[in-house]
């Protein structure tokens, strides 16, 4: 499993280049899972759901599971809002096939 840090601050500035460095992590690695450790986030606005949910599509499509640990509650409640607490679950999900 592919443990990836989100670092303490996640906002709109970050988030382009917080991305691209998830992307290129988890498509370096041969794991069959992408784990987002979300625990050292402090400073975030909805950019880093975005950027979360990105990162799941990106792991999915490659055919790896995806899941987060240790999302602050805040960010929790604002995914709830959104209605995408579910896709960030902290159980991995299983690997799927990629099409094609």
């Amino acid at each position: 499993m592919a443990m990836l840090v989100l670092p303490s601050e996640l906002t709109h500035t970050q988030a382009n280049t917080c991305l691209s460095m998830l992307r290129e992590a988890a498509r370096s690695t041969k794991a069959d899972r992408v784990l987002v450790d979300a625990s050292a986030l402090v400073r975030f606005d909805s950019s880093a759901l975005a950027v979360l949910l990105e990162s799941r599509r990106d792991a999915l499509h490659d055919g790896k599971g995806f899941a987060v640990v240790g999302l602050p509650a805040r960010l929790h409640e604002l995914a709830g809002l959104y209605g995408v607490a579910e896709l960030l679950s902290e159980t991995p999900e299983p690997a799927v096939a990629a099409p094609g």
